[in-house]
């Protein structure tokens, strides 16, 4: 503790120097609080977007300078010059609400809709929907409105509009929809992910491919990180935290947009969405249709896809209401390949290490260059959502849902010099799942819900060949023929659409691994939550079985006949409690500590995942998860600020490594008790100094380390372990992979009536590499980025009802070249290049360079 003291004073010295004048500006803008007033007009400001309270929310007296902002719990108190007149309530990307008042005025519940959209939004399935404003105990939240969502996104994946939250870093690695993002240290499988209350992180091994989920942020009404243990009852593998995306649902009133945008390296995307709103019968439907493609940054990393999403919604009374949702995002991309940095040096950061000097034919996937890989999917997801409001005391939401990804990472294999054929490594999958919660008013204080989360996941891995080039088939020789060769004549193509309506069912025209994996889970959980006056407190629970099957279809005897191996049952549990109280209006102080047991991933759990039905000896076991933090919050009238202490223990950590090489001989790797600790501090101010002007700002200090030793095996390709356990020693290693200090400031500025300019800086700092656990990992370079914007809104049509909006972002505006990424353990030495301190025979990719994108929407 010691040394991390150390290290937080020396960061935080030197951080605040940096961006003190950024996060804070000199002086204030005084109100008068004492004039010639008549009357009191009070009232709670809420975002419709989120059901949220909204702090820093503008309400002014029509015809004067009086004015107050809302505070943290998004009330107010504005004492009148006048007896009788209206009020303005405002609030930068919301719509403006004029009210009128007579006298002293209570007006309850004032909400405020985003400016991007007409009509306020209903969100369906909001007791499944884990929103931390839905709990009066806090956690360490950032939320992102649809506003700023349309605003910032542009031609990004999502970790790239979560990068100015606290202890978050996105790297887009490359090709489209390739992008990774950290939270407090954690990858994206320590992360859960929601999508309208349903988990969307892979059954299998956690991960998140945003290529799979390209149009999630046109249909985005929110997003919301919550840092840590977070709000979700749900026993879900939010090591790092949990990301809520809740999408459109249904909409009031008719409207909707169509939309241009324009990008660098020939980018293009159309988007055009309609409502009908909510008709008197209670019906509505809403559709949203878009079409995108691009060059990509990086060279031959080319890209193209569409986007869907489908909406019917019913309330039949206003104890009902039931939503059908349909959404998915079919496209194919070129992948860029990481190269030695020596390599990016030499041919530049936009080179592609993984390019193969192809065949000039028009059957290619690129013309007269083939990329080493191009992953081609589409994953449709459906959900049906209803609430039932039982009485003004209870409620249930359930939630329906499925999904199908159907799709392949197409690769160029070469014969005489020449691409012969794109071979696919194909995953596909269907998962279907139920997530229902009933929650129940006990007492005025006390608040009960409890329910169930079924998930039922089968996943189909195999490869094959996409499309034939220079040849006509493949021979390939299994077990399947007793040793002989057979012949591949068969091609699955390499279209998302095709992929998806015709995926390969013949396990003859299959080969070097076919096999299949049933995972099925099935859990409760429960909250019960305390308030009363100044105290809040929770308990949560929850407890689930997660079972697995892998059945094997290559290395058998009979052609096409699986074989099934033993199956695994393991149960895992979580358990979180906390407490808030708020001292004042202005000041409330919380505190929260969970414990998880974590089931191990499908892919630990064998010798070699792809060829082998055969358990690892001992069996793995479940993953320790142990989590503290606490939090002050400050909400002024003009400045509001949260402060987040945490800790995190996550132990009993297995990984395995498969494909090694040790001269002529394969190997695979299993390291065993695993552990790392993050802990650190955090902190977001938000600012309004004048009506038109917002400056906010962050600054996350970490230490993330390796603990103790852990025990690794060495297997061969008969899944046989050589030689003895072999004791590894990882203590006091930092974790790599995302920087343990970062900090970031933004501010927008309205100059005029409905045009605005905004920029944010983000810095990282004290980042290290990824790597083998046999070596320290090596320290990186730190780097800063700016990005800019301009927006402008047009009023159009009968009463200035519908909108022009034009949109140009400009990301790293100063074009910095920094080191993104970093792979190997590689010091630095007298013969290799070097660097800024790292050698350059590490693999790792640099970031992007400048990029902008603009942007015209109409609404309607």
């Amino acid at each position: 503790m010691c040394n991390f003291a150390k290290k937080l004073e020396t960061n935080l010295f030197n951080t605040m120097k940096k961006i003190t004048r950024l996060l804070f500006l000199a002086g204030a803008i005084l109100f008068s609080a004492f004039s010639m007033a008549q009357n009191t007009i009070t009232g709670t400001i809420m975002d419709s977007d989120m059901g949220a309270p909204l702090p820093g929310a503008n309400i002014v007296e029509v015809g004067t300078t009086n004015g107050v902002s809302s505070d943290f719990n998004g009330y107010f108190s504005l004492i009148t010059e006048s007896t009788e007149g209206e009020i303005e309530i405002s609030f930068v990307g919301f719509g403006k609400v004029l009210v009128k008042f007579s006298g002293d005025t209570s007006l309850g519940e004032v909400t405020l809709s985003s400016d991007n959209s007409l009509e306020e939004i209903v969100i369906i399935g909001s007791g499944i929907i884990d929103l931390a404003e839905d709990r009066k105990t806090p956690v360490a939240v950032s939320t992102i409105s649809a506003n700023q969502i349309r605003e910032k996104a542009g031609n990004s994946d999502l970790p790239e509009i979560l990068k100015q939250t606290p202890s978050v870093q996105s790297s887009q690695a490359g090709g489209f929809g390739d992008g990774q993002m950290f939270l407090r240290g954690f990858t994206q499988v320590n992360t859960a992910f929601m999508l309208n209350g349903q988990p969307i992180n892979g059954m299998e091994d956690g991960k998140m491919y945003w290529s799979n989920w390209s149009g999630v942020l046109d249909v985005a009404n929110a997003v919301q990180v919550q840092r840590g243990l977070g709000a979700s009852k749900l026993a879900i593998s939010s090591v790092g935290g949990t990301v809520n995306i809740v999408t459109k649902t249904i909409d009031r009133k008719e409207g909707g947009f169509v939309q241009q945008m324009v990008g660098n390296d020939n980018y293009i995307k159309s988007t055009a969405y309609y409502s009908t709103g909510v008709s008197e019968k209670g019906w509505s439907f809403g559709a949203l249709f878009g079409y995108w493609q691009g060059d990509g940054y990086v060279d031959n990393t080319d890209g193209a896809g569409q986007t869907y999403y489908i909406s019917v919604g019913y309330q039949p009374n206003e104890r009902h209401a039931l939503n059908f949702m349909l959404t998915g995002a079919p496209q194919q991309h070129a992948v860029a390949g990481s190269g030695s940095i020596q390599s990016f040096i030499d041919n530049g950061r936009r080179s592609n290490s993984w390019t193969y000097s192809g065949v000039d034919s028009p059957n290619t996937l690129n013309g007269g260059e083939y990329p080493g890989g191009r992953n081609i999917y589409q994953k449709p997801v459906a959900n049906l959502s209803w609430d039932f409001t039982i009485n003004d005391k209870s409620e249930l939401s359930t939630v329906l849902y499925a999904s199908m990804g159907r799709g392949s990472f197409a690769q160029a294999i070469t014969s005489d010099g020449e691409v012969a054929y794109a071979r696919g490594s194909n995953n596909n999958h269907d998962w279907y799942g139920l997530v229902s919660n009933y929650n129940n008013q006990l007492t005025e204080n006390l608040n009960f819900n409890v329910g169930a989360d079924i998930r039922l996941y089968k996943g189909y891995h195999f490869r094959d060949v996409r499309e034939f080039l220079a040849v006509d088939s493949a021979s390939y020789s299994s077990d399947y023929s007793g040793g002989n060769t057979y012949y591949l004549t068969e091609a699955g193509g390499v279209n998302p659409w095709e992929v998806f309506f015709n995926p390969n069912t013949d396990h003859l025209q299959r080969f070097y691994y076919d096999y299949e994996e049933q995972i099925n889970y099935a859990g409760v959980f429960s909250q019960l939550e305390y308030s009363k006056d100044q105290l809040s407190a929770f308990f949560q629970g929850a407890l689930s079985n997660q079972s697995h099957v892998r059945t094997e279809y290559l290395n058998t005897n009979v052609a096409g006949q699986g074989e099934e191996g033993d199956k695994v049952n393991n149960i895992g549990y979580n358990l979180k409690a906390g407490a808030a109280y708020t001292i004042t209006d202005e000041n409330k102080v919380f505190v929260n500590a969970g414990y998880y047991s974590r089931q191990p991933f499908h892919d630990t759990l064998y010798k070699d995942d792809r060829t082998s039905n055969e358990l690892l000896e001992p069996a793995v076991e479940n993953e320790e998860i142990t989590g503290l933090e606490a939090g002050y919050q400050y909400g002024g009238k003009m400045i509001q600020a949260n402060l987040n202490l945490y800790h995190t223990t996550w132990g009993n950590v297995t990984q395995t490594f498969t494909n090694g090489q040790d001269g002529a001989d394969f190997l695979s790797y299993q390291t065993l008790g695993i552990k790392q600790v993050h802990m650190g501090v955090e902190l977001e101010v938000f600012t309004q100094p004048l009506d038109n002007v917002r400056v906010n700002g962050f600054l996350s200090l970490g230490n993330w380390e390796y603990k103790d030793n852990a025990t690794q095996r060495t297997f061969d390709e008969n899944g046989t372990q050589v030689g003895t356990d072999e004791n590894i020693e990882i203590d006091g290693f930092s974790v790599g992979g995302a920087a343990q200090v970062n900090a970031g400031a933004n501010a927008s500025w309205e100059f005029i009536p409905r045009l605005s300019v905004d920029a944010a800086w983000n810095w990282y700092n004290d980042m290290y590499s990824t790597g083998s656990l046999a070596d320290p990992t090596i320290a990186m370079p730190s780097y800063d980025l700016v990005d800019a914007g301009l927006s402008y809104k047009m009023l159009v049509g009968k009463n200035n009802k519908n909108s022009l909006q034009f949109r140009v972002n400009i990301n790293n505006v100063f074009d910095e070249v920094y080191l993104e990424t970093v792979n190997g353990n590689e010091a630095v030495n007298a013969t290799d290049g070097n660097y800024k301190g790292v050698n350059t025979e590490n693999t790792g990719r640099f970031g992007y360079g400048r990029t902008w994108n603009t942007s015209m929407r109409f609404n309607f």
